[in-house]
C-alpha cells in the first residue's frame, strides 16, 4: 500500500497592525485561516486551522521582508513600501514579490511644508543642503540621487514625518491615502514616488526549491473571487493633525513631547506641572498643540526620535525615556544631548531575555553554550546600540545583530537566541515562555536638553525656567 507523501513544512510571516484585519479576512476565505490571528490576539506563533504543514508568525511589518529575505519564512504579507525600503539597499535580497493582494492602498509623497518657498523644478539646481526627514531612508536617497539633488542629508525617523518641515526639514518622505491626506497635514504634494498596498512575497530559494504550489492557489482563488469582503476593510489610523503655522521667534524654546503609549502619562505630568498644552489630548494627534506658555513652541514626535532631533539642535527640551536617551548616547558618546530632570513615569527595566527552556542564568552562561554550538549569536532588538554595547562589554565577540521595530518576543526562539527588551511586570515575557538573565538598567521618562541650548544667551534663562518647573513636579513622581 503506497504511503502518503509528506508536505514540506511552509512558514508564513503575517503582519500586525493596520494590515492584519484585512489580512485574516483574506485568509479565512481563502482557506488557511489562523486560529487567534485577531487584534487582539496576544499569541505570535499561529498554525493553520486545514493545513498540519502551514504556521506562521506574527511580525511587525516592516520586519516582514527582511524576514522573509534571510531565509526565515517562505512567504509574508506586508505592504510594497516596506519591500521596495529593503530592495532600495539591498537590491539582490532573495525576495519574490508574488501577487499584489489590492489592499491598504496608499501613495508615498516626497512633500513640502504649505508655509515654505520650494519650487520643485528648481530643486535640482538651487544649492540647499536639502533635509529630507522619513521612515524610508533607503527610498528618500534613492529619490534624492534620482532628482539630481547637488547636496541633501537624509533624517531617519520612527514616524512623524509630516511634524519636521519647515523648521526641521526642507522635505517629506511619507505615505498618505492620497493628495488630499498630504494637504489635510498642510503639506504640498511635490512628487509621488510609489503606488503601494499589500503584497504577497516569498523568499527566492523557496520559491525555487519547495513545492509552494498549493499555497500559491489558495492566493489565487482569492484573487480571481467576485466577492472580496478584505477590500472593504478600513483599519483606523491615528488622525494627525499638523495646521498650526509657526511664527518664526529665536528667543522662543522648543520643547518635544511624546505620542504613543506615552502620550497618556506626559500629558498627566505636564498637567501637575501647570503646562497646559492645547491639543494633546483625544483621538487626533496635533503635532503643533499650543501651550498657555507663551515662549514655548510644543511639537509632538516619536520618542525614539528625540534624543537626536535635540542633539541636532531641533528642539532645545525634550519628554522621552533614559532608554533611548541611552541607545543615542551608546552610538553617539560626545553627543550635546543629555538628562536634566527624571520624571518619574513610565518606569521600566531594560533586561536580556532567552527562552525558559534555555540553559543559561547570565550571559557567560549563553556565551558558553554558543561556542559550544559554534554558531554566531542572533541578538535582536529595538534598541541596538545598547545591544551592541552590552554585547561589547561583556566579550561577546562573535554575533549577528537583528534590529526590530516591536513584537521582538517574537523573534526567540526561532529567530534569535537573544532578545534585549524592555519590561515593566514581566508579564508578557512570562507569557511567551522567556526569562530575564540579566537587567541592564531601569529606564524612567525624563526631561532632555541640548548642551549647548543651555548655554544660549537668547534662551538659556527660559530653558532654566522650564527646568525648575519639571523638576518641581517630578518630586512628587519619583518615588
Amino acid at each position: 500500500m503506497p504511503t502518503e507523501r509528506r508536505l514540506e513544512s511552509i512558514k508564513l510571516a503575517l503582519p500586525k497592525g493596520k494590515l492584519l484585519s484585512a489580512t485574516a479576512c483574506l485568509l479565512n476565505h481563502i482557506g488557511l485561516e489562523f486560529k487567534n490571528y485577531t487584534q487582539a490576539t496576544r499569541v505570535y506563533r499561529l498554525q493553520s486551522a486545514e493545513l498540519p504543514h502551514v504556521s506562521a508568525k506574527i511580525f511587525q511589518e516592516k520586519d516582514i521582508p527582511i524576514q522573509v529575505a534571510v531565509g526565515n519564512y517562505d512567504f509574508g504579507i506586508c505592504g510594497l513600501d516596506w519591500i521596495e525600503e529593503l530592495l532600495a539597499k539591498y537590491p539582490s535580497s532573495a525576495l519574490v514579490k508574488i501577487a499584489d493582494l489590492e489592499y491598504d492602498k496608499g501613495n508615498l509623497y516626497l512633500a513640502a511644508s504649505q508655509y515654505g518657498d520650494i519650487d520643485f523644478q528648481e530643486m535640482s539646481v538651487r544649492q540647499e543642503n536639502w533635509r529630507i526627514v522619513t521612515e524610508y531612508p533607503n527610498l528618500a536617497e534613492a529619490a534624492a540621487l534620482n532628482l539630481r539633488l547637488r547636496r541633501f542629508h537624509v533624517f531617519p525617523v520612527w514616524g512623524a514625518a509630516e511634524a519636521y518641515p519647515p523648521e526641521n526639514a526642507d522635505l517629506a518622505l511619507l505615505l498618505t491615502k492620497g493628495e488630499t491626506s498630504i494637504k489635510e497635514l498642510n503639506l504640498l504634494p511635490l512628487k509621488t514616488l510609489l503606488s503601494t498596498s499589500a503584497f504577497l512575497i516569498a523568499n527566492k530559494e523557496s520559491w525555487q526549491t519547495k513545492d509552494i504550489s498549493q499555497i500559491i492557489n489558495y492566493f489565487k482563488l482569492g484573487l480571481e473571487m467576485q466577492s472580496k469582503p478584505w477590500l472593504e476593510i478600513n483599519p483606523k489610523r491615528i488622525k494627525s493633525h499638523n495646521g498650526f503655522r509657526y511664527e518664526p521667534d529665536g528667543e522662543k524654546i522648543w520643547l518635544a513631547v511624546p505620542d504613543g503609549h506615552q502620550q497618556g502619562p506626559a500629558l498627566k505630568f505636564l498637567t501637575q506641572a501647570g503646562i497646559e498644552i492645547e491639543g494633546y489630548a483625544g483621538d487626533v494627534v496635533y503635532r503643533r498643540p499650543s501651550c498657555n506658555l507663551d515662549w514655548v513652541n510644543v511639537k509632538v514626535i516619536r520618542p525614539q526620535d528625540m534624543p537626536l532631533q535635540v542633539a541636532n539642535g531641533n528642539f532645545d527640551l525634550a519628554v522621552t525615556g533614559k532608554d533611548w536617551l541611552l541607545d543615542h548616547l551608546s552610538r553617539f558618546p560626545t553627543s550635546p544631548a543629555t538628562e536634566l530632570v527624571e520624571l518619574g513615569f513610565g518606569k521600566v527595566k531594560v533586561v536580556a531575555v532567552v527562552t525558559q527552556n534555555t540553559p543559561a542564568n547570565n550571559i557567560d552562561d549563553l556565551k558558553q553554550i554558543q561556542a559550544g554550538k559554534m554558531q554566531r549569536l542572533r541578538v535582536a532588538s529595538e534598541y541596538v546600540n545598547i545591544a551592541d554595547k552590552y554585547l561589547h562589554d561583556n566579550h561577546v565577540r562573535w554575533y549577528k545583530m537583528i534590529p526590530t521595530w516591536g513584537a521582538s518576543e517574537a523573534l526567540l526562539p526561532e529567530d534569535a537566541d537573544l532578545l534585549i527588551e524592555n519590561t515593566q511586570t514581566g508579564k508578557t515575557l512570562a507569557e511567551h515562555k522567556l526569562k530575564v538573565i540579566d537587567t541592564l538598567f531601569e529606564s524612567t521618562a525624563c526631561l532632555i536638553g541640548n548642551k549647548n541650548s543651555l548655554n544660549n544667551s537668547n534662551k538659556k534663562d527660559r530653558i532654566a525656567t522650564m527646568v525648575e518647573i519639571f523638576s518641581k513636579a517630578a518630586k512628587g513622581n519619583i518615588v
